[in-house]
């Protein structure tokens, strides 16, 4: 029985890029049609053309398309569609917008916009895991007012320490300290940027860990209070908050460190009843105490890891969920078959401290071979615009063990042609040659390093 005649007959995809012909692939097997949208600068996408309708919402910028509420409502009323898929980034988080599809009778495939807020604003999530019981960074018990506050909290719990904006995310808005001059100098400009960046000037602070590693836990929820866990994803191999590479499982865990952290993440769900596909994000110290700093409430760019390592299609089962389905998979310890590396190729030029690089992709010859998954929107002939996020690729590469996918991720990287635009190719390709990366010596910091050497060369 094909799922798609229980659940609807049309699915609006609000995003663009590699994610949305992830979703139109989704849908295909499931038997829903798919509407497109696109902005004026992606008339020629391909999931504008593989979508069986698309409908153009916008100019060029993302506040008067993707992020436009009123346009991507209207769409749904033109092309009939019961439902939206928001993807990641854009109004995949957006509380609003779940509400305003909700009250539009519109299925949101996400959790509710109650869910969204209690983790959405940072320094509320934070107080909602230490009331459930989650540990945290140690930092302040909320939101800090103003300087005065933050030196005296800062004072408390140590140098150096983390300005975060409490609506923060990918990557943006966090500020390290290292005393109180920094400190005072540095405040009221994160508080600026957090306003400019979010819309939404608030702050908190945690106490800053070096040599950590990043470790989250995908976790799904029903609607029939069920939540579990799918095991964990390192994304440790980041630049300035900005995941470059992530893997599962993660180097260095024990299997009582997975056991602890994955019940840990199913209490954060059931704690908020979540519903919906989540990513408990954790830090992870070199003791292996572990602090939970957020939950993202929607499908990471950094999924298909996880798939390729449990078997499962998270993009159906989201839109199961969502129509009200119950988990097609058993409660337990997940069952985690070798290992899966993902390597985002970026429009940009890590020479020139990752400048990005717009234009004309004039060769694309992807790489090929067991093992390699490619997640992309690119094709030859393809303006890369400059209006959106960099990402145009996602390389996933799996073997048996971390060794065999290392081995093929370098491979993958070296046959993998683009030109017309400077990627971040051949930095991901020496990051696999590096004793470090390949040993699982990795935390937070470890790019920076990198680089440093890299740089040398």
């Amino acid at each position: 029985m094909i799922w798609g005649v229980l659940l609807f007959k049309k699915l609006l995809i609000a995003n663009r890029g590699e994610i949305a012909l992830r979703i139109i692939r989704a849908c295909k097997e499931l038997g829903i049609k798919t509407v497109a949208v696109y902005s004026e600068a992606d008339k020629d996408s391909l999931h504008a053309r593989f979508a069986d309708e698309s409908i153009c919402i916008g100019p060029n910028s993302p506040s008067e398309s993707y992020l436009d509420v009123a346009r991507i409502i209207a769409a749904v009323e033109i092309t009939g569609a019961e439902a939206i898929h928001p993807g990641y980034g854009f109004l995949a988080e957006n509380a609003d917008f779940s509400e305003i599809c909700e009250r539009s009778k519109i299925v949101f495939i996400g959790p509710n916009a109650d869910q969204i807020e209690a983790m959405g604003d940072k320094a509320t999530a934070r107080e909602t895991m230490q009331q459930i019981g989650v540990p945290t960074v140690p930092g302040s018990d909320g939101l800090v007012a103003d300087l005065k506050d933050a030196k005296s909290i800062a004072s408390e719990i140590g140098y150096p320490v983390m300005i975060k904006a409490s609506a923060g995310g990918g990557g943006k808005g966090m500020r390290v300290v290292q005393n109180e001059e920094e400190l005072s100098k540095s405040f009221d400009t994160t508080q600026a940027e957090a306003k400019s960046t979010f819309g939404n000037s608030d702050v908190y602070i945690e106490k800053y860990i070096s040599e950590i590693r990043h470790v989250e836990i995908q976790i799904f929820g029903d609607s029939h209070g069920k939540v579990l866990h799918l095991g964990e994803r390192d994304c440790s191999t980041q630049r300035r908050h900005q995941k470059l590479i992530e893997e599962s499982p993660a180097p260095g865990m024990t299997s009582e460190m997975r056991r602890q952290m994955g019940e840990t993440a199913i209490m954060a769900g059931q704690g908020i009843d979540y519903v919906g596909a989540g990513t408990v994000e954790f830090l992870v110290d070199p003791e292996g105490n572990y602090y939970f700093i957020e939950m993202n409430t929607r499908i990471q760019v950094e999924h298909p890891v996880t798939e390729v390592v449990t078997g499962l299609d998270l993009v159906k089962e989201q839109i199961r969920v969502a129509f009200g389905e119950a988990l097609s998979f058993p409660s337990g310890e997940p069952s985690i078959q070798g290992h899966a590396i993902e390597f985002r190729i970026n429009a940009e030029d890590p020479a020139q401290n990752f400048m990005p690089s717009p234009g004309c992709v004039e060769t694309f010859q992807p790489p090929g071979g067991p093992g390699i998954r490619l997640d992309t929107h690119l094709y030859t002939g393809y303006q890369v615009p400059p209006y959106y996020d960099s990402l145009l690729a996602k390389l996933i590469v799996s073997g048996s063990n971390r060794e065999e996918a290392i081995v093929r991720g370098r491979h993958a990287l070296d046959s993998f042609v683009i030109e017309g635009v400077k990627t971040s190719i051949p930095f991901l390709s020496d990051i696999t040659r590096d004793d470090d990366f390949m040993t699982g010596g990795v935390d937070t910091g470890f790019v920076e390093k990198f680089m440093q050497r890299w740089v040398k060369r």
